[in-house]
């Protein structure tokens, strides 16, 4: 029986099979469970994380989609740290829709570039 994890994980392999980052245009991947959302920007050639930003930083009370939206303008603002413009986004097998769509939505608008 598939499940909605081993559907998830499958759909990402195929992803990963296709992506990858670079240390000038890293992977910005993306991980969302029930309560919280997670990014980060992943250079593939050195196995290294470069950036980060997540839900667990912001007090807020607002709805899960505004936090999703906050969390991509602070990967965009840790990648501009960084020293990063454009970035590879991996969506982890998850659909392009709710909070996936307004953290990436929330990242271009705040600069960076997929």
């Amino acid at each position: 029986m598939v499940t909605k994890e081993t559907r998830r994980i499958k759909i990402k392999r195929s992803i990963r099979g296709k992506i990858s980052g670079t240390s000038e245009c890293p992977r910005l991947t993306v991980f969302r469970s029930n309560k919280q959302i997670y990014a980060q920007l992943v250079d593939d050639t050195k196995g290294t994380t470069l950036a980060t930003a997540s839900s667990l930083k912001i007090a807020e009370k607002a709805t899960k989609k505004e936090i999703a939206a906050k969390v991509g303008e602070l990967i965009a603002q840790n990648a501009k740290e960084a020293g990063i413009q454009a970035v590879v986004f991996d969506r982890n097998g998850y659909l392009y829709h709710g909070r996936i769509k307004e953290l990436a939505d929330a990242a271009r608008k705040s600069g960076l570039k997929f």
